[in-house]
C-alpha cells in the first residue's frame, strides 16, 4: 500500500497516522461548495427564466390570438345597415361563409367556419335572408337556422296603385325583389284572373291593394297570385257578377273593375265615388266621351303637360274617343268597386241642378270639377252649370289655367 506524503498525514492520535483528504480542510471545501452552488444557481436561474419566459409568450400570444378571436367573431363598432342575401340551393357552409366574406358581411370565412362547426352546425335552407354586416356571428348563425318561409315581412299598396307603382314599393319593401321582376311576373301567362277579359295579357286593375304579409321563401309570382285571389273574393263579396250585368250597358266585371279604377284616380271622399260612377254610366249610355283625366296619365311620363296629354291620340284619352279605356288605369279598392257596382241616382226633378232646364231635358249627372283644396268635387248637370263651376276652381287656384 503506499503511503501518502508525511505532509498529508496528520495524527489522529498519538501514536496513529491517517491520510489527510481534501474534503476534510475546511477552508478548501467551503470554497468548493460555494464554487458548485453559485454554478448551479446560475444555471437555475436561466432555467427558470427561460421556462418563464416560454410561458410569458405562450400567454401573450394566447391572449392576442384570443383577442382577435373575439373581435372576428364580434366585431367593434355597431352593426351596418341589413344587406340581403340569398342562400341557393347547392351551397354549404364553404361556400356561404366565402360568399358572406366577399359581401363584406364576416371578416374571415375561416373563424366563421370555427365557430359554426363548434356551435352546432347550420341546416342551410334556400332562400332570402337578411344580414346587418359586421353583427355578432351567433346573430347570423339564428338568422341562417331560421327558415325563411318562418320569417315575414309587411308590405302596403294603397288603393289606386298601378301595377308599376306596386313594383316600386316591392323593390323597397321586399328585396331582393325588384320593380323590373315584379312587371314581368305581372304580364306571366301563368297567372290568370278569373276577371280578366279574353285575350287581356295585363293585370292592371285585378291586384288587390292591401297590406300583405309576404314569406322570405316567397317569389314575386307568387305574391301577384295572392293578390289575384283576393281580388276575385273581394269582387264575390260585392256580387260583382249579378250586379254588372244589373248595370247593363254591356258591363262585365272586368269592365266594373275599368270604371272602379277611374274612380279611384279621381275621387278622395267615398261622398263623391258613388256619383263619379254614376256620370261614368250617364256618358257611357249617351255616348259622349268620358273627359277623365287621371286616364290620360296613365302609363305616361308624369311631367307631361296637360295640354300635350290632352292632344295625345291613345286608347286612354277619355277626351278623343268615347267609351271605357282597354284596360283599368289603377288598382281599385273596395270602396270604388263598392260604388261602381252601386252608382248614386240621378238629382231629383226637385234638386236646385234640376230647375231651370230649357227644353225638360233628363236631369241627370254628367259633369263634375274638383271644388276645394282637399278634393272634394261638384257635380253638375249641364254644360254651364259644369263651366261655371270650373270657373271658381280656376279661381281659387285649383286648376290649371
Amino acid at each position: 500500500m503506499t503511503r501518502r506524503p508525511d505532509s498529508l498525514l496528520t495524527p489522529q492520535r498519538p501514536g496513529d497516522e491517517w491520510l489527510h483528504d481534501l474534503w476534510d480542510d475546511t477552508e478548501y471545501t467551503e470554497t468548493a461548495v460555494v464554487e458548485r452552488s453559485s454554478r448551479q444557481h446560475r444555471v437555475l436561474k436561466w432555467l427558470v427564466f427561460a421556462v418563464a419566459s416560454v410561458l410569458i409568450a405562450g400567454v401573450l400570444t394566447g391572449g392576442a390570438i384570443g383577442w382577435w378571436y373575439i373581435r372576428e367573431v364580434n366585431p367593434s363598432g355597431d352593426p351596418k345597415a341589413s344587406i340581403n342575401f340569398t342562400v341557393n340551393d347547392n351551397d354549404t357552409l364553404q361556400t356561404i361563409s366565402v360568399r358572406l366574406e366577399e359581401a363584406g358581411v364576416i371578416t374571415n370565412a375561416g373563424v366563421f367556419r370555427y365557430y359554426v362547426e363548434h356551435k352546432g352546425g347550420l341546416v342551410l335552407t334556400p332562400g332570402y335572408y337578411e344580414f346587418r354586416p359586421r353583427d355578432h356571428i351567433g346573430n347570423l348563425m339564428r338568422v341562417l337556422n331560421t327558415p325563411p318561409a318562418a320569417t315575414y315581412k309587411r308590405v302596403t299598396f294603397p288603393e289606386g296603385f298601378t301595377i308599376s307603382q306596386m313594383g316600386k314599393r316591392v323593390q323597397r319593401d321586399l328585396p331582393p325583389m325588384t320593380a323590373a321582376s315584379f312587371t314581368v311576373a305581372a304580364t306571366s301567362p301563368d297567372l290568370h284572373s278569373s276577371f280578366q277579359a279574353p285575350g287581356s295579357t295585363s293585370l292592371e286593375g285585378l291586384l288587390f291593394p292591401d297590406t300583405y304579409q309576404v314569406a322570405g321563401n316567397e317569389s314575386e309570382t307568387q305574391v301577384i297570385a295572392r293578390m289575384i285571389k283576393l281580388m276575385e273574393r273581394v269582387g264575390r263579396q260585392e256580387n260583382i257578377d249579378q250586379r254588372a250585368t244589373e248595370l247593363g250597358l254591356d258591363i262585365t266585371p272586368y269592365k266594373v273593375l275599368i270604371v272602379a279604377s277611374l274612380i279611384e284616380r279621381e275621387a278622395k271622399f267615398d261622398s263623391d265615388r258613388a256619383k263619379i260612377a254614376r256620370v261614368i254610366y250617364n256618358r257611357l249610355f249617351l255616348g259622349m266621351p268620358l273627359g277623365i283625366d287621371a286616364a290620360l296619365y296613365y302609363g305616361q311620363p308624369p311631367d307631361l303637360p296637360f295640354g300635350v296629354l290632352k292632344a295625345t291620340d291613345s286608347g286612354y284619352n277619355t277626351y278623343l274617343h268615347p267609351g271605357l279605356p282597354p284596360t283599368p288605369i289603377a288598382n281599385p279598392g273596395r270602396a270604388s268597386i263598392r260604388a261602381a257596382l252601386n252608382p248614386a241616382p240621378n238629382p231629383s226633378l226637385g234638386d236646385p241642378l234640376c230647375k231651370g232646364l230649357v227644353g225638360n231635358p233628363a236631369c241627370v249627372y254628367l259633369y263634375y270639377v274638383v271644388s276645394d283644396a282637399d278634393g272634394h268635387h261638384v257635380f253638375a248637370v249641364t254644360l254651364d252649370q259644369h263651366n261655371a263651376n270650373v270657373q271658381a276652381a280656376r279661381d281659387a287656384g285649383l286648376l290649371q289655367q
